[in-house]
């Protein structure tokens, strides 16, 4: 990455494009993380996590209050989950845990009769984040721990709605196109753009 692309340090936060304020609209969505077992110099930045997040959900067009929790753990405690619920023995970037079910992905496509709204807020479900994978792929990618944060994010956050990529090639290409249009709409993460 040439240092006119590259994004991120302290005090990060996602540049928006002019006239659009992704995550500052009226919807009060409800979101929980902490840390658990990370180091303190390997911890993610918790208000950019709820920022992609609150984005994600609006440019998908999400229009009622939502939970989410998010768990940003190390890659001990991920690869226990990973094996448990996934019969896969090593650790993995990202956990999604959707709550909802969607009978074809993105809000759009939802059946507001089988959504499960309690107390005023919708809980679309879990995401366990290894900060130990994102500062590997972070590397890897030649991106800023910040980007690969924002797009591991995103992805989970598309998962919480219903969208996959383990399947079906066609299924794999929307979500895929969703994460780079959430991205770049973002301007953080892997194909974003500098303004």
């Amino acid at each position: 990455m040439g240092n006119d692309e590259q994004v991120g340090g302290r005090g990060y936060r996602p540049r928006m494009p002019a006239g659009e304020k992704f995550g500052k609209n009226t919807i009060n969505h409800k979101i929980y993380a902490r840390h658990q077992g990370v180091a303190a110099d390997a911890r993610l930045s918790i208000p950019l996590i709820k920022q992609c997040i609150r984005g994600a959900l609006q440019i998908e067009g999400v229009d009622l209050p939502c939970e989410v929790s998010v768990l940003i753990a190390d890659d001990h405690s991920i690869r226990k989950l990973n094996r448990e619920f996934r019969g896969v023995d090593k650790p993995t970037d990202v956990l999604s845990f959707p709550v909802q079910e969607f009978s074809q992905p993105g809000w759009a496509a939802r059946d507001s009769d089988s959504l499960h709204q309690e107390a005023g807020l919708l809980p679309l479900g879990d995401i366990i984040l290894s900060a130990q994978r994102v500062d590997k792929q972070a590397r890897e990618h030649a991106q800023t721990r910040e980007s690969e944060t924002a797009y591991l994010t995103v992805h989970s956050v598309l998962h919480l709605l219903g969208y996959d990529h383990i399947d079906e090639a066609e299924e794999k290409k929307r979500m895929r196109e969703r994460e780079k249009d959430i991205i770049y709409k973002l301007r953080i993460g892997r194909g974003s753009k500098k303004i």
